[in-house]
């Protein structure tokens, strides 16, 4: 198995939680309450700072060029499209720079981050592209599930356009590259190591379940 298999093989029974999770399945369906779903796009701005800063701390101890133009690139497609308020459901929801700079991070987001930007500040750049990893791929994971069980909700007025971003083929390329990096950067990883890898990889995959419960419940 390579790394990665073996990072969502020890993650799959909260994998599969997501998908079956209400707030995931009501964007699928599209009955998700627009409240909730402004509340989610809120956190999830916040949780993007700390997720951008982490991508800044790897390009500092990546050892590549390669590797380095990785995490330089993601952060300029965090910054300049999933953090520009004035489009996309941002936009939508009248959401102002104010109310985000007022809005205090949710609990277990402000868990959630300070974990990886610990992991980001301690540990190497394997270590960083695993905790990003969850994320990054769990969202795909769950966007195709959605098409795969509700084609047609890739149609919906207002969920749609999340849903195509999350299984688009241009998604799903960068998280080729990351899955590809994090492989050939571990492949002489010794067993203890790797272990170590699974540690991060689950915590962070049980952060990503947490986000979905504590915006579905609107937790502070």
């Amino acid at each position: 198995m390579t790394t990665v298999e073996r990072l969502l093989d020890a993650a799959k029974e909260i994998w599969n939680r997501y998908y079956e999770h209400p707030f995931v399945k009501s964007i699928e369906d599209g009955t998700l309450e627009k409240e909730k779903f402004r509340y989610y796009i809120i956190q999830d701005f916040l949780y993007l700072e700390d997720y951008a800063k982490s991508f800044a701390i790897g390009i500092a101890k990546a050892k590549s060029v390669e590797t380095t133009q990785i995490f330089s690139g993601y952060i300029n497609l965090l910054t300049g499209s999933e953090m520009d308020i004035h489009h996309g459901y941002m936009g939508k929801f009248g959401v102002t720079e104010e109310e985000l700079a007022n809005t205090p991070r949710a609990l277990d987001n402000l868990s959630y981050t300070s974990y990886m930007l610990r992991v980001a500040y301690e540990e190497g750049e394997a270590e960083i592209l695993t905790a990003i990893l969850s994320c990054a791929y769990s969202y795909e994971l769950i966007a195709k599930n959605m098409v795969k069980n509700t084609p047609d909700c890739l149609n919906h007025d207002f969920y749609g356009d999340w849903i195509s971003g999350y299984a688009s083929d241009n998604y799903s390329c960068g998280n080729a590259v990351l899955i590809d990096t994090l492989n050939k950067l571990t492949d002489n990883y010794t067993e203890q190591q790797l272990k170590h890898l699974i540690d991060i990889f689950v915590a962070c995959s049980r952060y990503e379940y947490l986000f979905w419960e504590f915006s579905w419940k609107m937790s502070k």
